[in-house]
């Protein structure tokens, strides 16, 4: 593939064909240059079967405007357009649309507000929303959603992960089993959302941290057939990285062969004034041969080293084993407290495809259309009340209650402000019939949530480095109530809209139903 392809399979042609239909649709009318609003979010947390999410990361913001200030309608993108036919063999794209892209087929147009990356988020309130040019806005929606649910769905399994290890170190090394470059954004995200390192050494380049990473059971393999065995592959490791010596154990035999295999070469280590770092299992019954593992280092004077679990885990998986090692460790003369803190989880497939629930539902949705200068709100109705969006320009308050735990999100109209009434009546999105009401001695305090990033395509400001983001995950984590936090079957959190919302709400499904059932 040539580096022009690369550019075009990377550029703004990363849309879907309707995008590209409809704002050829709204030049024809006139419409192109109408001033909208888009919100962007999604209906449900991921269900992974088994377990279940309670919360999201929002994530992927940065690349995402890394991507809309540098694309643009580059000559061989207007000619492919050029040359696309309908079944009558009409050219489908106008030359007067062609050279308005052309002149104006950047993103340089629009205003993006949004929740920070790092934040917890929810569902049905925006995480993203973009005002400006129809046509343009309209261009955005596929490549938006492909860069931001796709990294806030990593990130939201990666900080389950982080949650369940007891904030134990996490490796993210799935880049041979993702989805291409997606291997990229989601090692990204993981490091984001809760893992500590990862093996992709191009993101880690990117994102400031070290690459991690141990041995190949091939380097076992080869030295066994050369006939220097097993040892003499952990000796030519340990000579080539005395200092971090972390040695893969389950190539043979993991209590036979491999750990004592490891303590001679460790001992060896020691005796040059050098510190192993540990051993790694791979297969087997993880957390009964870590509990056998960590008794016969132990046993040889390496109480310190670490151990390395890693093959098909994930937060359940994770949370079985440091069960089983509470209950059994006990039996072998190990102290299960000491042991779950010298695990490290190294995790691959199942953190970068999101095991179980492989895609964020999230939509992009038209919530309101600039006419004379004033904002008229904008409904989708649909006969699944859970598809139809909140319409309106809208903030995000998010409430705190006297313990500082997040007890709700409140989708506000913009003018309102919540913190200026003695109470508040929340309202579900969706059933009448439940709403409850807090009063403002109850809530400790109240923040917005949507943010300027993008102001007429200029940045509003830097995007911060990812301890940055890492301190906003963990604030917003300790700030959840334990049972959000639950891996199985997760507490609700309250997403509510207030009364002037859910009236706005009601009477604009009301009316095109109306209008509809009249026009029919």
């Amino acid at each position: 593939m040539s580096f022009s392809h690369r550019e075009t399979l990377e550029g703004i042609l990363l849309t879907d064909q309707y995008q590209l239909t409809m704002a050829h649709l709204y030049y024809r009318m006139g419409l192109h240059e109408s001033i909208v609003q888009f919100d962007h979010f999604f209906r449900r947390y991921p269900d992974y079967g088994s377990h279940q999410a309670g919360y999201c990361i929002n994530a992927g913001m940065e690349w995402l405007v890394d991507w809309m200030q540098h694309v643009h309608f580059r000559q061989q993108d207007l000619d492919f357009l050029r040359s696309q036919r309908d079944n009558a063999g009409r050219r489908i794209f106008a030359d007067d649309f062609l050279a308005w892209l052309k002149a104006n087929g950047r993103f340089d147009s629009l205003t993006v507000r949004a929740v920070p990356e790092g934040r917890v988020v929810h569902p049905n309130a925006p995480l993203t929303v973009v005002q400006g040019p129809l046509a343009m806005a309209q261009i955005l929606e596929t490549s938006l959603l492909n860069h931001l649910n796709y990294q806030t769905l990593i990130a939201t399994k990666a900080a389950r992960i982080a949650d369940t290890g007891r904030n134990r170190p996490v490796l993210e090394f799935g880049l041979r089993r993702a989805q291409e470059k997606g291997g990229n954004a989601g090692a990204r995200a993981a490091l984001l959302g809760g893992a500590d390192f990862t093996s992709n050494v191009a993101v880690s380049s990117t994102m400031g941290v070290p690459p991690k990473g141990t041995h190949a059971h091939s380097m076992v393999q080869l030295f066994m057939t050369l006939g220097m065995g097993e040892l003499g592959a952990f000796r030519a490791y340990a000579d080539v990285y005395p200092d971090d010596c972390l040695l893969l154990v389950d190539t043979v035999d993991t209590l036979e062969s491999g750990v004592p295999n490891a303590i001679t070469v460790f001992e060896e280590l020691r005796r040059k004034g050098h510190r192993p770092v540990g051993i790694r299992l791979d297969s087997g019954d993880l957390a009964y041969l870590s509990i056998r593992a960590a008794r016969m280092l132990d046993d040889a004077g390496f109480p310190d080293t670490s151990i390395v679990i890693s093959g098909d885990l994930d937060e359940l998986v994770m949370w079985q084993i440091i069960t089983q090692i509470s209950a059994e460790a006990p039996r072998y003369g190990v102290d299960p407290d000491s042991l779950i803190n010298r695990l490290i989880y190294g995790i691959g497939t199942r953190l970068i495809t999101s095991w179980g629930e492989p895609a964020l539902g999230g939509v992009y949705k038209l919530v309101a259309v600039q006419q004379d200068g004033r904002w008229n709100s904008a409904i989708k109705v649909s006969d699944t009340p859970a598809k139809t969006p909140n319409p309106g320009i809208k903030q995000i308050w998010r409430i705190y209650d006297q313990r500082d735990k997040a007890t709700a999100d409140l989708l506000c109209l913009e003018h309102e402000d919540p913190r200026a009434l003695p109470s508040l009546v929340l309202r579900h999105p969706m059933d009448h019939t439940k709403r409850r009401t807090i009063h403002q001695d109850d809530i400790s305090h109240m923040e917005p949530l949507l943010v300027d990033i993008l102001v007429e395509g200029k940045p509003v400001a830097g995007f911060p480095p990812l301890d940055a983001l890492r301190a906003r995950r963990e604030a917003d984590m300790e700030r959840l109530d334990p049972g959000i936090r639950r891996l199985v079957n997760p507490h609700i959190y309250h997403v509510s809209l207030t009364t002037e919302l859910w009236d706005l709400k009601q009477r604009l499904i009301e009316e095109a139903t109306q209008e509809n059932i009249t026009r029919g």
